[in-house]
This record gives structure tokens, C-alpha cells and sequence, in this order.
């Protein structure tokens, strides 16, 4: 991809970053001209507060009964992050623990994820200038329109390595003015006085936070703010109480679905094929004799029942018979096997990693080569989509789980054509996501159903309605090319994925408001980096080339729980493992004499081979190894698997991990141990095929997601280290399926080289 880019293509390109909001002129590496309208600018927090409380910035209020309650601007899924940041601020506050409380952040350019900003520069830009992203100059510029655009997404296993540092700077300086305060009563250096557990002291007293609150908001901050020194605090690495499990184990917690307004009312929906769809007809007379039926609430697109309970109105959807047209392109698998074939075969590819020179390596006999795929795969969370709203003197109130809550704001001020201040968004916790939420669809769906009817209305989508029209995990194919010596090395690796650019479809749905099809529409053609995510291959190949070859699917695509990193590691590990078979080397030997660059990662496949009890994958063994670094986490996977009667059988899954510096041992064992089920899951199933625009999985039993009762033994163990923490939440997910595909090649002799391993799901 060229350097240079003309004014002109980012002029007139759908993107969110268009001229208005920066200009590049000539060559990145010459220089940039910045737009005053991203000109960093200060913000003051909104926080709500009581009487007797005091807001110490951003992230933290403090009340006079020195309750300490901390401010999240990361969405709760389950993953824990209403307690590890809570726990890094706590820590370096040197707060009781049992005095901590948690709420969700309003929206405010102060709590943007500058990280994602960065990571998502090149999909936020026009297309054509993606190298562009590779200057640090463009990385500002993306992180500055984030904080001015208020870039509040929850994605990407971001929330730790994004806001840890500030989290410990907010707790840091409270902890300074509260400590300034009491000195002064005291008439000693504040220096000399002490925090811990929510106690100040110096000079022989003492005295609670809550009673220097008033006087501590006073106080000038030092520059700059000194931290306590590492492990000095006692609560970080500490499986401290989670902060939102009480009110999850007595019904306490509030999800989108328990909202309960006076005179409210439930509406169920339903939507056309996958395309351009719009509605045709229905019969409003077949509700007629449903018990609490009330009304009907129609768009171009949609139709949704209105009942005095969600039962009544769902029932009522199937009475009046909705009729759909859809033109054009509708989905089926044959055209999306098809297209990504052609892709990958004649399509024009655009590298995006290459060292060395492939070229004259290839020349010799020595050349293996395997093909591989992997379905469009969904989310389904426990809860389904689900958002309750209120339309009164013109303004909008709207409860909802959603990790782009800005998004979701502008979603329905755009079908009410209000201003984005007349919505009052409550962040709800979510019953899981793996990034279903980053749609924002159902709040202006909400919000139409809430103005017509003039009263509270609460739109739960049924199971079937998830999962026909879910933002699917990207299916794709890959060509894997290895030229190797005669000793067994790899000297060369061609990789080519044929993809749909998904990344770049999901930010003009996020950013830009358009629907799915024109954001389909939009991105053909348009080459994404984040389609070959987790191919910089560890291993020390010399000559290496990734090619993202571009491909029109028709169905919408976007994030899901560890992204293309889910396909494309199976593909790779499952290929590394293919390349030992050939060599006659045994799959952890042959991984070794590759890792001379990898020593964290070198670590993991030693320490879980030690673990599991590697017996060198030999032939009928049933065990099969894989690895995987991603967003500065890494692990190494043994699965013990065999093919029986019943299916596929897994007996033992064992993982060594290195996340850096661990926070909440307990979260960060329940993430990689959920990271790993959700990795079994993928490999079983998860998956969906399409047939005249529909998905051909509409409930959870479609999905072939294995029970309780077939979930393996799980070891997970953690390496000790020093270096910063990292984001863990999906670094259990891609290398699971390849172990388990390696595994079955030990125990039967076959190759499995699709997802999932045992071809199409009904």
C-alpha cells in the first residue's frame, strides 16, 4: 500500500476520518497537517455525586462515611472489570477493600480507550492510507479524534493495559490530597504520614478518609504525583471479593431486562433476510386474539408486536404473517465458499507482513502446501439483545448493555432527530457479549417503538432473531505455503487469508451510523489488517509473507471473542504441526528450534509440556500441542482428544500461561479457563451456514456447543512475572481448537483443516 495519499480520496471516502478532521499531504514520513478540531482540550468530569460525597477526578468520589466509590468506563460482560480496576485504584489509594463500590462512567471524552484508538487507527482511516497507521504521528492523530469523538468502547482485551495507568494515577493523587489534609491538621509532612485500608497516619494519629473528604478536594497536587513503590500496596494479586457478584447471586443486579417502569409495556421483533431487505406486508388482524396484544410498530425494515408481556407480543408476531422482499445479494454458503475461493485464488493481495525474500526460496521441490476454512461464526450470549427506553417532552431515556455506548447514544438521537443530549443512556451490566454488543441497532429500534407507543417499552430479541442477525465472526480460507531444508527447517512461509475486511465494515457501523449493507457495500474491495490479526508468526522463519485477499461474504461481519486470531492461529498451528509430520520431528522439538525470538512465549511450551505429561504426539497418543501470543499475553495449549462413537472426546486440556503482572488471580483464571470452553466450543461448532439470506442456526441447539458434562479436566498455570499486565480475556480462545485438531491427527491420523472440525452444522 502506498506511502502517499491524496487529499482528495480521504476528501470523498466513507470513512469516519475524513479532511474535516485531518489532512495528509504528500508523503506520512514528510510531514502532517492537524485540523484545529482535534487540538487536544481539557474536560472536566460529570460524575454525579451526593451531598456528602467529593469527586476526586474522573475516576474516583469519596463519601464522608469514607465510602469509596470508583468509576469504570469499560463495560462489565462478565470479564471482571468492575473489579481489576476498582483493585489497581484501591491498591495505590490504600483503601479498605470492604469500603470500595463500583458504578458505571457517563459519557465524556475523559474516559476515551486512547489504546483501542491506536490499535483501530488503520481501520478508522480512508481506505488506501492503511501504512499510514504505522507512524507515530497518525497514531496521535487517531488517539486525539478518539477523545474528541469519545471513543468509550469496551473491545479487544483493552481495559487492563488501557486504563490500569490511569486507574493508579487517580488513586495515587487522591491518596496525596488526603494525606495532605490530615498533615495539615496535624501540623506534620504529609511525606512522613501513612495510608492503609483506608486509614491515614502520622504523628502518632490517625484519621478515616471520610473525615478529610471536605478539606482533601482542597489541596494542591504535587508534580509530579509520586506512586507507591511496586507491592507495597495489599490488595493488588489478591483474589479480593468481586464487587458485582453479590448482587448477581441475590437477583440484586440490574441487566437490561429487569428494567420495570410504571405503565411499561414489551415488544418483540422481527427482520427480513440478510440484504436489502424491506417490509412487504402483514396482517395486523391475525393478533387480534392475543391476550394482551396491543399494537403494531412498523418500519422500512422491521416489525415489532407491542403486548402487556413479551410472550403475548411474540406470540403476536407470528399471527400477523410478516412478508419480507429482499433484492439483490442473498447470503448462502455456496456464494460465500465460492467468493472466498476466487478471492484467494485470482483476488489481488495486499501484504501486510514480509521479511526476507519468499520469492526465489519457492523455486525448489521442498514445497508443502494445505488449504484451509473456517464458517461464520456467532456470538450467543446468555442474553439475547435487550434495551428498554422512555420517550418524554422530547427527550429519551435508555437502559441497555452496549460496549459503544456513544454509538448507541447517537443510534437513537438519529431516528428520534434529536440532539445526542436529549438521550440519557444507564450502562446496564451484560448478561456476556464476546462483542455482540458493540451493536447498537436495537437502540434505535427502541426508541421508534418508545415514541409511538408514549409509553416505557422494554424490546428483548428472540433467540432465533440474535442469531439471524448477528455482525458474525468472518469466515475465510487460507492458503499456507512452506518451502523447507532438508534437515527440517522452515526457510520460507507464504500465508494468504481471503477475508472480508470486517474491521472496516464494523467502524463504519460504529462511527459512521450506516446500516449493515451499506457498510458491506462500502468496504468491497478494501484491504484489513485485522484479517490476518495473529500472523506475525513467533517462529524464527526468514523469509515470511501474509497476504489479506479481499472478499465480499453479504453477510455482516465484526468483532467476536478473540477475532481473526480464532481462525487464522488454527490455521497456522494446525499447519506448523502439519510441517513436523512432514519433517519427522516431534511438534514440541520442532517448535523449539523455531522460538530463538520468542523466550515468553519459549517458556509456556516447555512449562505446559512438563505439565501435561507431552509424550511427543506420537501416533495414536491422542495429544496435540499449540500456541498463541496476543496483546502481550501468551500460551501454550495441550488438548488429550480421541474420536469415538459419540463424537469427538476430549479428556484433558492443559494451558501454561504468562500475562504479566496478575491483578486478580482468580478473574484471570476464570477468563483463560472461560477463554479455553469458548476455544472447545469453536472447535465443535459455534459456526453457521447461510441459505436465501438466513443463517441455518436459529436456536442454541443448532450450534452443536458441547454440555457441562463434556467439558474436559482444565490445568491452567500461570508463569510469575514482572512485565506490565496484560490483557487476558480472549488469549484462551485460538490456540484450543488447533491442539484439539493436532491432538486428532495423533489419535486417528486424519487432518482436520476446517472450523468446525467436523464440517457444515445445520
Amino acid at each position: 500500500m502506498a506511502a502517499e495519499t491524496d487529499i482528495e480520496q480521504i476528501e470523498d471516502s466513507p470513512s469516519g476520518l475524513s479532511r474535516r478532521k485531518f489532512l495528509i499531504g504528500g508523503a506520512a514520513g514528510v510531514g502532517l497537517v492537524v485540523a484545529w478540531t482535534i487540538w487536544p482540550r481539557s474536560y472536566e468530569p460529570n460524575v454525579a455525586a451526593t451531598e456528602n460525597e467529593q469527586i476526586f477526578g474522573a475516576f474516583l468520589k469519596i463519601s464522608e462515611d469514607g465510602q469509596v466509590t470508583v468509576i469504570v468506563p469499560q463495560s462489565e460482560m462478565g470479564q471482571g472489570v468492575y473489579t481489576v480496576l476498582p483493585q489497581i485504584l484501591a491498591d495505590e489509594l490504600g483503601a479498605d477493600w470492604r469500603t470500595v463500590a463500583v458504578e458505571p462512567a457517563p459519557i465524556n471524552p475523559l474516559y476515551s480507550n486512547g489504546l483501542l484508538a491506536e490499535q483501530w487507527a488503520e481501520s478508522l482511516m480512508p481506505a488506501g492510507t492503511g501504512k499510514l497507521a504505522e507512524y507515530e504521528a497518525v497514531q496521535w492523530i487517531a488517539q486525539n479524534v478518539g477523545i474528541r469523538d469519545q471513543f468509550l468502547v469496551t473491545a479487544e482485551s483493552t481495559s487492563i493495559p488501557a486504563f490500569a495507568e490511569s486507574f493508579r494515577e487517580a488513586g495515587a493523587a487522591a491518596r496525596v490530597l488526603l494525606t495532605k489534609a490530615a498533615a495539615a491538621r496535624w501540623d506534620v509532612p504529609w511525606e512522613a504520614c501513612t495510608v492503609e485500608n483506608g486509614v491515614i497516619s502520622g504523628g502518632g494519629k490517625k484519621l478515616r478518609f471520610g473525615e478529610v473528604v471536605r478539606d482533601a478536594v482542597g489541596q494542591d497536587l504535587p508534580d509530579p504525583v509520586p506512586l507507591r513503590p511496586a507491592g507495597e500496596g495489599n490488595l493488588i494479586g489478591q483474589d479480593v471479593p468481586r464487587l458485582d457478584l453479590p448482587s448477581k447471586l441475590d437477583g440484586s443486579a440490574n441487566f437490561a431486562g429487569d428494567i420495570r417502569l410504571p405503565d411499561m409495556v414489551f415488544a418483540a421483533i422481527r427482520q427480513g433476510p440478510i440484504g436489502e431487505t424491506r417490509l412487504k406486508s402483514f396482517n395486523r388482524a391475525g393478533a387480534g386474539k392475543i391476550t394482551g396484544f396491543i399494537d403494531v410498530v412498523q418500519s422500512d425494515k422491521w416489525i415489532a408486536t407491542v403486548a402487556t408481556n413479551w410472550w403475548a407480543a411474540n406470540r403476536a408476531l407470528d399471527k400477523i404473517s410478516p412478508v419480507f422482499e429482499t433484492k439483490g445479494f442473498m447470503a448462502s454458503s455456496d456464494k460465500i465458499d465460492t467468493a472466498l475461493q476466487e478471492a484467494l485464488e485470482d483476488g489481488p493481495g495486499i501484504r501486510f507482513v514480509s521479511r526476507g525474500n519468499t520469492r526465489d526460496v519457492f523455486d525448489n521441490d521442498n514445497v508443502y502446501r494445505a488449504r484451509y476454512q473456517a464458517d461464520a461464526a456467532v456470538h450467543a450470549p446468555i442474553e439475547t439483545r435487550t434495551a428498554t427506553a422512555e420517550y418524554k417532552d422530547g427527550g429519551l431515556e435508555l437502559w441497555m448493555a452496549t460496549q459503544a455506548p456513544v454509538a448507541a447514544v447517537k443510534a437513537a438521537a438519529k431516528v428520534l432527530n434529536i440532539s445526542q443530549d436529549r438521550v440519557t443512556l444507564y450502562p446496564m451490566l451484560s448478561g456476556g457479549s464476546f462483542d455482540r454488543n458493540l451493536d447498537n441497532e436495537i437502540a434505535g429500534q427502541v426508541a421508534q417503538i418508545a415514541k409511538k407507543m408514549g409509553r416505557p417499552v422494554q424490546l428483548v430479541w428472540s433467540r432465533a432473531e440474535d442469531l439471524m442477525h448477528d455482525h458474525y465472526r468472518a469466515p475465510s480460507q487460507a492458503r499456507l505455503d512452506a518451502a523447507m531444508a532438508k534437515a527440517g527447517r522452515v526457510e520460507a512461509l507464504q500465508i494468504k487469508i481471503a477475508a472480508p475486511p470486517s474491521s472496516r465494515e464494523q467502524v463504519k457501523r460504529l462511527f459512521d451510523g450506516v446500516d449493515h449493507v451499506e457498510a458491506m457495500r462500502s468496504s468491497i474491495g478494501e484491504a484489513d489488517s485485522k484479517a490476518v490479526a495473529g500472523l506475525e508468526v513467533p517462529y524464527d522463519i526468514p523469509n515470511l509473507t501474509v497476504d489479506h485477499h479481499s472478499a465480499f461474504v453479504g453477510v455482516p461481519t465484526g468483532n467476536w471473542r478473540s477475532n481473526a486470531h480464532s481462525s487464522n492461529i488454527f490455521y497456522l498451528e494446525s499447519f506448523i504441526d502439519e510441517l513436523a509430520a512432514k519433517a519427522g520431528i516431534e511438534p514440541l522439538s520442532f517448535r523449539m528450534q523455531m522460538m530463538n525470538n520468542a523466550p515468553r512465549l519459549t517458556r509456556c511450551l516447555t512449562g505446559v509440556a512438563a505439565m501435561a505429561g507431552w509424550d511427543g504426539g506420537l501416533d495414536g497418543s491422542g495429544q496435540g500441542m499449540a500456541c498463541h501470543s496476543m496483546r502481550g499475553g501468551h500460551i501454550a495449549v495441550i488438548a488429550s482428544a480421541s474420536r469415538g462413537t459419540g463424537g469427538l472426546e476430549v479428556s484433558r486440556i492443559s494451558a501454561t500461561v504468562d500475562i504479566g503482572r496478575i491483578i486478580h488471580p482468580d478473574i484471570a483464571r476464570q477468563q483463560i479457563e472461560g477463554g479455553i470452553v469458548f476455544g472447545l466450543a469453536m472447535a465443535l461448532g459455534s459456526a453457521t451456514r447461510f441459505q436465501d439470506g438466513l443463517p441455518t442456526a436459529k436456536r442454541l441447539r443448532d450450534l452443536s456447543l458441547p454440555r457441562l458434562a463434556e467439558i474436559p479436566p482444565i490445568q491452567i498455570e500461570f508463569l510469575r512475572s514482572d512485565e506490565e499486565p496484560a490483557g487476558y480475556e480472549e488469549l484462551g480462545v485460538p490456540a484450543v481448537a488447533p491442539a484439539v485438531a493436532n491432538a486428532l491427527f495423533s489419535a486417528t491420523g486424519t487432518r482436520f483443516r476446517q472450523l468446525p472440525l467436523f464440517g457444515e452444522v445445520s
